[in-house]
């Protein structure tokens, strides 16, 4: 399965936002794009540049390749509504993405791993690939045989007592190891810091 295996935070610095919790601290002692010219590239962007940038730190947030990217912006475009909010709602509704926004992996590159090695059940059906989109009505369960794992026996205790904001689209339960799909995410519970129109407009040209 293709993925994107470049160091995350060196991907974190170039993006100037932290992609993975462990980017933070690292960032906060090193900023600036990384690499011997790193310091000496950051002018004044052009237009083209700005729109490329955001569309790198949102593919690399969400963990896509450049071509499963563009194909998802295309089909973005192609449904009713504005394109860059459906980018995000297609984003926010992949699977792997959806155990992350769950509480069940700090990271999303954490919940792509615990996705790809089976260890859920998607309307009881054992799945394996991230990109999935799920749906409002979908039950996505961990997968008996993965309940007994040094992982998910421990959940409750590192993950039960950590506060999230709540989303109107998915609820989480650490202790049933159940996750619900009980709507479609809005674009204010998506990541706030990003500007979909440049992304928009970077595929438009």
């Amino acid at each position: 399965m293709a993925r994107d295996t470049s160091p995350i935070v060196k991907q974190s610095r170039r993006e100037g936002v932290a992609l993975h919790p462990k980017a933070h601290k690292i960032m906060a002692r090193k900023s600036g794009i990384p690499g011997q010219h790193g310091q000496g590239r950051q002018g004044k962007q052009s237009m083209y540049a700005t729109q490329l940038r955001e569309k790198q730190k949102v593919r690399r947030m969400y963990g896509l390749l450049e071509k499963q990217f563009a194909k998802l912006m295309n089909e973005a475009s192609r449904r009713p509504g504005l394109a860059g909010e459906n980018l995000l709602q297609f984003l926010e509704l992949r699977l792997d993405n959806t155990v992350y926004r769950a509480g069940f992996a700090t990271s999303r590159r954490g919940a792509r791993q615990l996705v790809s090695h089976g260890h859920f059940l998607l309307n009881g059906r054992r799945v394996d690939i991230p990109s999935i989109r799920v749906k409002a009505g979908d039950e996505i369960t961990v997968r008996p045989k993965s309940t007994k794992s040094g992982y998910f026996s421990q959940i409750n205790d590192v993950f039960g007592n950590t506060v999230q904001a709540p989303l109107s689209w998915v609820k989480g339960d650490v202790k049933k190891l159940k996750i619900e799909v009980t709507g479609a995410p809005k674009r204010e519970e998506a990541e706030q810091d990003i500007n979909e129109q440049l992304i928009v407009e970077f595929y438009s040209r």
